[in-house]
């Protein structure tokens, strides 16, 4: 609350230096004042909502916690990017007339004036000045902390049980599944039934949570619902609840329709022009509607959330999401089936990414943690199945995965083009990104590089423009030794390093057709 305040009186403080010192350069400006503020009020007004508007993007306003030297940093960023759009703008639209010292100098006057305030700000709350090798030692176990940091499992294997005849495999085979004989070897290709007692496993075909809310917390060692995902109103409550009522190391079978098996089914009953609206009123329905906010709760009163079209890569990261680890998958029946074992808690994160603009937690400047802004390219979920990728996929030419099955048909365009990356000028104007850089890392990609790499690493602000733009390296190990050399390139000459990459990158990329797929 304290910081919010901060915050409006900076943004209002903004404002009236802007306003004064606009009065003051046309105070101080030879000739008529009369003819001036007429003239000048209009074009004054557009200035001041771009001067708030690049302001609040960079985040200029945010120094209630920050060092003097990171505001001073900010400020003048900000106020950098303005200067350029205005004097664009005067020479795109030819608005030639307007006089450039009042203009210029109202924007030198209001960066000083920011200035003075800044420095007051600081001593006011009486700051330590900023050093950067304190911050680097702090930093520096901040990154440690972060790169140690992965989902701690809870590893539990059952013993065999000494009376087989109390095991739930007869129980399963001869009574609950023998009329799926796939689930059950599905099941006993993952599970050892001889270690699950048969009072211990549940076997349900049901939509809703009646049958799993009257189980105390950890006492089943493996639960199966027959009933698809699809037609549960709220999955990541169901699975919530699923993973509480398990023992650690007990196990989750289920299944889904996933946007492939919809798809297929479609095109197969009927001729490919009909199937394509089909499927696209489909789509939009079941798969677009139930993610919109307002739409979202329409569509939930007229079909109860029941057959929405969910993609393999989603049920898979709310599994993760949800504290489970996916031991096999299986397709049957038109159907996604899977076994998943319960091996931690679920994600403390309150907020996985789910809309058009998302939010990566990525390694930054002095390993501190920072949120790159990105369109979305992968199906909802799929920043949870990091690990599970990196575990079944292969990594290709590039360093990516091959096959990698979170990225939409749309986003594969988006990447082809460019798109994707454009919120990320965003970071930039908050000075979290610099134009040219390595690539900010998620935690478990950190986490594969050389130890000594990874320090290099976080003493330079990622960029948008790697090093792989200028080397295109083809191994993952190409492309480590490729960002070593930049980065203990740029350690001894930074300046120069970064405008020869600038300029090799783009003559790749615009001459040479160079892209990361």
């Amino acid at each position: 609350m304290k910081n919010k305040k901060q915050y409006i009186i900076s943004l209002i403080l903004d404002i009236a230096i802007i306003a004064l010192s606009f009065l003051f350069m046309v105070w101080l400006k030879p000739g008529s004042r009369t003819h001036y503020l007429p003239a000048y009020l209009r074009p004054f007004i557009g200035f001041s909502i771009l001067w708030v508007f690049i302001s609040i993007l960079s985040g200029k306003y945010n120094h209630a916690k920050e060092k003097l030297l990171n505001t001073f940093k900010t400020c003048m960023l900000a106020n950098f990017y303005i200067t350029g759009i205005v004097l664009i703008s005067i020479f795109v639209f030819k608005r030639l007339e307007y006089s450039r010292a009042i203009v210029i100098g109202t924007i030198i006057l209001a960066t000083l004036f920011e200035f003075i305030y800044i420095v007051l700000f600081t001593a006011y709350r009486k700051e330590k000045a900023y050093h950067v090798d304190i911050a680097c030692n702090m930093s520096k176990k901040v990154r440690d902390m972060t790169v140690k940091k992965k989902r701690e499992e809870v590893i539990v294997n059952f013993p065999i049980l000494e009376d087989r005849s109390q095991s739930a495999e007869e129980m399963l085979k001869k009574r609950y599944l023998h009329k799926f004989p796939q689930i059950f070897s599905l099941i006993t290709k993952s599970v050892n039934l001889g270690t699950i007692h048969k009072q211990q496993a549940k076997v349900i075909n049901s939509q809703t949570f009646f049958n799993i809310e009257n189980y105390e917390a950890q006492t089943q060692q493996l639960f199966v619902n027959l009933h698809k995902l699809n037609d549960i109103k709220r999955i990541n409550k169901y699975m919530l609840k699923v993973n509480e009522n398990l023992k650690y190391g007990g196990f989750y079978v289920g299944s889904c329709q996933t946007l492939q098996d919809e798809f297929d089914k479609i095109f197969v009953r009927f001729p490919k022009f009909i199937a394509v609206l089909i499927y696209g009123i489909n789509f939009v329905f079941k798969r677009v509607i139930p993610k919109l906010p307002i739409f979202k709760q329409i569509y939930f009163i007229m079909t109860n959330g029941t057959g929405r079209h969910i993609s393999k890569a989603e049920i898979l990261g709310r599994l993760y999401y949800c504290g489970f680890r996916v031991e096999d998958i299986y397709e049957m029946d038109g159907r996604l089936h899977f076994v998943a074992k319960k091996v931690a808690k679920p994600s403390e994160d309150l907020t996985p990414s789910y809309g058009p603009i998302i939010k990566l937690k990525r390694i930054g400047h002095y390993g501190e943690l920072l949120y790159v802004y990105k369109f979305r390219t992968m199906h909802p979920y799929s920043e949870y199945l990091q690990e599970y990728i990196y575990e079944n996929y292969q990594l290709e030419d590039g360093g990516k995965f091959k096959n990698d099955f979170r990225i939409t048909g749309w986003g594969k365009i988006f990447r082809k083009l460019w798109i994707d990356e454009l919120p990320q000028f965003i970071n930039v104007f908050r000075g979290q990104l610099g134009i040219v850089g390595v690539r900010a890392l998620s935690e478990h990609y950190f986490g594969l590089y050389p130890a000594e790499l990874q320090m290099l690493r976080t003493k330079f602000k990622p960029g948008l423009v790697p090093p792989y733009y200028v080397d295109m390296p083809v191994t993952f190990d190409e492309i480590v030794e490729s960002e070593r050399k930049y980065l203990e390139k740029r350690s001894k000459h930074p300046i120069f390093t970064q405008i020869e990459y600038f300029h090799k990158a783009w003559w790749n990329i615009i001459v040479r057709k160079a892209r990361s797929n």
